[in-house]
C-alpha cells in the first residue's frame, strides 16, 4: 500500500440524502476522496434517462425491485441483481429500489448527461 493512500470508513446513513438524476443520492466515496472510484448509495423510484460519456457504473440491488432501461432493453431488477453499465448507454431506472452503485473513474457527477 502507497504510505499516501488513505482508508476511508463511512456509514451511507450519517450522510444528507439529495434529489439527483437517479433519485435520493448519498455520495459514500467522492470525486474529492481521491479512490479509483466513487461509490454512492441510491434510493430509486423513477430515475430520468441519461447517459454518461467518461463513467462506466455498476448498480447491485440491495433492496426492492424495479426495471431499468439499457437502450432499447428493458430488464428486471431485484435483490442482489447486478448490472454494468458501460459508459455511452441510455439508462434509467424505476421501482422500489435501494442500489449500491460503483463508477470508475471518479467524477460521474460532472458526466451526467439527462436526455428527458
Amino acid at each position: 500500500m502507497n504510505p499516501t493512500t488513505k482508508c476511508l470508513y463511512r456509514d451511507a446513513y450519517d450522510i444528507q440524502p439529495w434529489a439527483e438524476t437517479c433519485g435520493q443520492i448519498r455520495t459514500v466515496i467522492e470525486e474529492k476522496d481521491e479512490a479509483a472510484a466513487e461509490v454512492h448509495h441510491l434510493e430509486i423510484t423513477n430515475a430520468k434517462l441519461h447517459y454518461h460519456q467518461r463513467t462506466d457504473e455498476i448498480y447491485y440491488v440491495l433492496e426492492g425491485s424495479g426495471r431499468m432501461m439499457l437502450d432499447d432493453e428493458e430488464i428486471e431488477l431485484r435483490k442482489d441483481t447486478t448490472v454494468y453499465v458501460p459508459r455511452g448507454v441510455k439508462h434509467r431506472a424505476w421501482g422500489n429500489l435501494k442500489v449500491l452503485v460503483v463508477c470508475i473513474p471518479r467524477g460521474v457527477l460532472n458526466d451526467v448527461h439527462e436526455l428527458e
